[in-house]
């Protein structure tokens, strides 16, 4: 049997760069030549036009140890001074850094001089709690400006943030603090989310009670809501220390591999996973990419990344690669559809976001909802376009563009993970005629190949598992405590290659395609068949909103294709459950081929969601095959899988 998995669709829309874009777009076509020429020279090219080194580097790479890398590891930067002084001492401090809306409707503003002078008294704060240099901080909070202004002031002393997304339970908040050896935790009394305010504090007090104690001294809370709260010797008011803390501190130099964060994956079973990133590298990489893939000029746009800082798209496209290019940004605290569900396009026109990076959950959830929601907005400020966290259906795609772009605005989809730190693949606007679902190519200086099972590339035209092929600045520099760990899960199938885990083809164009989790892969009748390009042929009908794919067992195929579709809300009276599920079967068989039509389609109103918008497609394949359904915490919606089941009794 073949171990390349088959292809299915084809793409044959293309968007080329209109002139005017073209012209003033900051990426150019000499980045892929230079990259071509010297990988390492370009890099170091790269980051000392980027970045400030307190002390220049003389080595770029060092691979005498694979697979832990080291990327400028004789030079000495600090990472806060590059996102914050640097651009104050330019002359731009009075440029906005965040503008910040909290959902009640709450705003602020902050200046790159008023973050800088706030990150400094926040140091000073931390300095005076006994953190120093390799000292791990795990910040627990909602999306306000503290939790940037924690993450930046854990970063100007030298020590590590370990963020934990506002929305995890007490034991997941505990686990993370004992794998880093957590010394503080900084979280809020709560925050507001989908109308209401939300408790955090609670869970931290849970998290530290019990056990075999705890290493963390101190507790420092934001007031965000208001809320009553318990309070012990070790509890501090965010406020109070602040209003005594000392203005000024000098920003001291760190080597470029110094710790910069832990950031833990959301694996549903055993220990959670600490991916450990450093310093130069990834503040190189996640600069370069902001500039280049969103085409950011920082004097005049407004850019906005939807993601929380709870996950590394917020680490690397709030927080450090945006600011490091001294961006002007939106900061949302709430969700997409409270108080109305043109909330996102109200806050575009309000504050003309000119830079929109999103998920494709978000844009498939727009799509049910109708067009006729953000056309009631005027978007004519927007003028690129990204999507991030899955693969992106061309149907999507082309909505986003047309409704949301007005037709015009380029799309850049991106593929990266929490591992590789920044942005590997993506078009680049300006320069790539677009190709709607697909990630498209290596950024310049990333070297990515697509193999069988057994390392050999599969070519043009074939799809297989992605791999990284050299090392990357911003590559994960191991998993927190455990060296063993980190080699076998990426190093050890392919040995000097990195792999991600990922299903991808490449297109007869050469362009790279996501297929999604190797894991989602299904072996249907001896054909290996992508779960993302039956979900993509299922949302290109126009009854489909949203589809999730899953393989099931069967004593025929091996496997066979299940699906559970959510129906656009204004197709939702225009045919039932069984007519739906016949026809959108026929189009799957129209459009791909007999082998990929689905055995059973359920039409549902939700699908099992992770709080990043990630579809939790094992637990659907629990019940395409009437097991009983695991673990569900991770979700966003956690009572999700019993509606499921119970729709389909």
């Amino acid at each position: 049997m073949s171990t390349q998995i088959d292809h299915l669709l084809d793409e044959s829309r293309r968007f080329p760069p209109s002139p005017e874009f073209a012209a003033q777009a900051v990426a150019t076509e000499q980045l892929y030549t230079d990259a071509a020429a010297d990988r390492l020279a370009f890099w170091a090219d790269r980051s000392r036009e980027l970045l400030h080194w307190h002390t220049p580097f003389t080595r770029t790479l060092d691979w005498s140890n694979p697979p832990f890398a080291k990327w400028f590891d004789d030079g000495e930067l600090n990472v806060a001074y590059n996102c914050l002084d640097r651009h104050v001492e330019a002359g731009n401090g009075d440029r906005v850094a965040f503008h910040f809306e909290g959902e009640p409707g709450d705003t602020r503003t902050l200046t790159y001089a008023e973050l800088t002078a706030e990150v400094k008294k926040a140091a000073n704060v931390l300095t005076k709690l006994g953190i120093s240099a390799g000292d791990r901080v795990a910040i627990y909070l909602p999306m306000i400006p503290e939790a940037v202004i924690a993450m930046l002031a854990v970063a100007r002393i030298g020590a590590v943030h370990s963020v934990v997304f506002g929305g995890f339970s007490a034991d997941s908040i505990r686990s993370r603090i004992d794998d880093a050896n957590a010394k503080l935790v900084i979280t809020a009394d709560g925050g507001y989310r989908k109308g209401k305010a939300s408790s955090l504090k609670p869970a931290v007090d849970a998290a530290l009670t019990g056990g075999d104690g705890t290493s963390v001294e101190h507790v420092l809370v934001v007031k965000r809501t208001g809320q009553d709260v318990d309070w012990t010797d070790r509890d501090l008011w965010w406020h109070d220390e602040m209003a005594a803390a000392p203005a000024e501190h000098e920003a001291q130099p760190f080597p470029a591999e110094n710790p910069l964060f832990i950031l833990y994956t959301s694996g549903t079973t055993g220990k959670p996973k600490g991916i450990l990133h450093t310093s130069g590298g990834y503040l190189t990489q996640t600069a370069f990419t902001t500039q280049a893939v969103f085409d950011l000029h920082p004097e005049t746009d407004v850019y906005w990344c939807t993601a929380d800082v709870g996950w590394v798209t917020g680490h690397s496209y709030v927080v450090y690669g945006p600011l490091a290019s001294g961006a002007t940004q939106v900061l949302y605290e709430g969700t997409p559809d409270t108080p109305h569900p043109g909330r996102w396009w109200e806050l575009i026109e309000k504050y003309k976001v000119s830079i929109l990076y999103t998920a494709p959950t978000a844009i498939r959830t727009f799509m049910k909802l109708g067009r006729q929601i953000p056309q009631k907005f005027d978007l004519s400020s927007l003028r690129v376009l990204g999507s991030v966290g899955e693969p992106i259906n061309p149907e999507a795609w082309v909505w986003y563009r047309e409704v949301i772009g007005a037709g015009k605005t380029p799309v850049v989809d991106t593929w990266w993970q929490t591992e590789t730190g920044a942005i590997m693949v993506s078009a680049l606007p300006g320069i790539t005629s677009l190709k709607p679902g697909s990630a498209q190519v290596p950024i310049p200086g990333i070297s990515i190949d697509v193999l069988d099972d057994s390392g050999t590339p599969v070519g043009e035209g074939n799809g297989g598992l992605l791999v990284v092929t050299e090392p990357w600045p911003s590559m994960l520099r191991g998993i927190w405590g455990d060296p063993d760990r980190f080699k076998e899960t990426y190093w050890e199938k392919f040995g000097d290659k990195y792999f991600a885990g990922d299903g991808a083809r490449l297109d007869d164009d050469g362009d790279l395609w996501l297929l999604g989790r190797v894991d989602d892969v299904m072996n249907v009748s001896g054909h290996r068949l992508s779960t993302a390009e039956i979900e993509s042929s299922l949302v290109a009908h126009p009854l489909t909103a949203e589809a999730a794919v899953v393989g099931a067992s069967d004593e025929t195929t091996g496997q066979a294709v299940v699906a559970f579709v959510i129906i656009k809300a204004s197709q939702t009276d225009a045919a039932s459950a069984g007519d739906v599920a016949e026809i959108l079967r026929a189009h799957v068989a129209q459009q791909i081929g007999a082998i990929a039509r689905p055995r059973q389609i359920f039409v549902v109103n939700e699908l099992p969601k992770t709080r990043s918008g990630k579809i939790m497609r094992r637990l659907l394949r629990d019940v395409a095959e009437g097991r009983e359904v695991g673990d569900t915490t991770t979700l966003a919606d956690t009572a999700i899988m019993q509606v499921i089941t119970d729709a389909m009794k």
